[in-house]
This record gives structure tokens, C-alpha cells and sequence, in this order.
């Protein structure tokens, strides 16, 4: 019924002509899709965050030209950096609900270094695109 609805009512084609207006650098819509994705990591699992989101934003990662599987691996890296931002992610409820007694200002703390690792990551797709690119460029 999701489905049904997107197509009649064309959003994904108002949200990518929307977005055109805006005249905003592709890297710049890149680095909000980025920032909304973490952001809505921290309240949704992955699975249905990118069912509910694909949607819309492939029609506009294609408009803007950048390769869909390369975007698609970013998306499910950005997804997991959502899961595990401090203070809501929903992966840090995960593991205080396993571990009794621990609290999670310590599961915080703990889950930092992993945090910028995944930043660091996320940085190195973006601005190095075939690393995500070289072993399917191998296929053709």
C-alpha cells in the first residue's frame, strides 16, 4: 500500500525537483541525506529505515549523479553509524538490555572509538569514491 501510494502521488519526482531548486551542490544534498540518516538511525532499525527512505532518495541520488552502488553501500554505512550514536542509538539499548547492571553512560564511552572509526570511514567513501567501486568495476 506504501508502495501504491509513492507512485500516485510522484513525491520521489516532487522531492528530487524540490531539491533542484534548491541549486544546493550535490555534495552538500550528500552531506544532509548523511546527517538525516544518522539522525534517524538513532530512533529506527536499518532494515526498515531504508525501505522507508529508498524510495525517495534514490530518484535523487541518480538525479544528482552519483553511482547507486556506491551510494548504496554508503547508506548502509551511515545507517550503522546511526545505530550506535551516543546517547539514543537504538544498538546502545541493545546492549545495556544484554548486560545487566551496565549503565549506559559507560556503553557511551565505550562505543566512541568504534564511533569515529565508522566517521572516519564514512569520510573515506565520500571523498574516495573507488573504494567502494574497485571490486564490482572487476565484473564487467
Amino acid at each position: 500500500m506504501f508502495n501504491y501510494f509513492i507512485e500516485t502521488t510522484t513525491l520521489p519526482h516532487i522531492l528530487v525537483q524540490w531539491v533542484g531548486d534548491l541549486g544546493w551542490n550535490r555534495y552538500a544534498v550528500l552531506v544532509m541525506l548523511i546527517v538525516f540518516f544518522v539522525i534517524l538511525g538513532c530512533f529506527m532499525d536499518a532494515l526498515s529505515m531504508i525501505l522507508l527512505t529508498l524510495p525517495f532518495v534514490y530518484p535523487l541520488i541518480i538525479s544528482l549523479g552519483f553511482d547507486p552502488i556506491w551510494f548504496g553501500i554508503l547508506m548502509v554505512s551511515v545507517v550503522e553509524v546511526g545505530l550506535i550514536t551516543p546517547p539514543v542509538g537504538m544498538n546502545l539499548f541493545v546492549i545495556m538490555a544484554t548486560t545487566p547492571g551496565l549503565k549506559l553512560q559507560t556503553i557511551s564511552r565505550g562505543v566512541i572509538a568504534f564511533l569515529l572509526a565508522d566517521v572516519v570511514r564514512v569520510a573515506l567513501l565520500v571523498a574516495f569514491p573507488f573504494l567502494t567501486l574497485w571490486l564490482p568495476s572487476l565484473v564487467k
